[in-house]
């Protein structure tokens, strides 16, 4: 039950009908067993009580699962036109030299090649050469390894978006 209590956002979030609600979830994360869950949980009583299920749904993902959120994420460096969410979150490489933007290209192509799928950074507040230090000190591990670090970092940036949706106004 929503109480007088819960944010206005995420009251707002509480009450969306299921399929805006999973849309708004899709905006979040791509995995769409990660919001069948949170929306499975609903409503909640704190942005804590929300930010625990994406936590709780991230442990569950399965690989194919974890496949598909990361699909939902462009390279660092590369975010989509008009993907304001994206940009916004690889700040750090906006301004980069054309020489870091070039590393980190080709960093990005032999991650890719290495484990077959784009190289995943929770790139909130990181400087360009944070991210790019990160993927050179990542592409050395174990695909098992890296799984389970990609799953970490999906879920920093989960919560950021969570964050940010239910601290919206409207």
């Amino acid at each position: 039950m929503t109480s007088t209590s819960t944010p206005p956002g995420l009251a707002r979030f509480n009450g969306l009908a299921e399929h805006a609600a999973r849309a708004a979830l899709h905006e979040v994360c791509a995995a769409t067993a990660w919001a069948r869950l949170l929306l499975a949980a609903r409503p909640y009583a704190t942005p804590e009580d929300l930010y625990t299920a994406s936590d709780a749904a991230m442990a569950e993902l399965t690989t194919a699962d974890l496949a598909e959120a990361m699909a939902g994420h462009p390279p660092i460096g590369r975010p989509e036109p008009g993907d304001a969410t994206s940009a916004r979150e690889q700040a750090g490489m906006a301004g980069a030299a054309d020489g870091l933007k070039a590393e980190m290209l080709e960093l990005n192509l032999a991650y890719q090649e290495r484990f077959g799928h784009v190289f995943l950074i929770c790139a909130t507040g990181r400087t360009g050469e944070e991210m790019r230090d990160a993927a050179r000190e990542r592409i050395g591990n174990p695909p098992e390894r890296e799984r389970e670090i990609v799953r970490a970092e999906l879920g920093r940036i989960n919560r950021i978006r969570l964050a940010r949706l239910v601290e919206e106004d409207a």
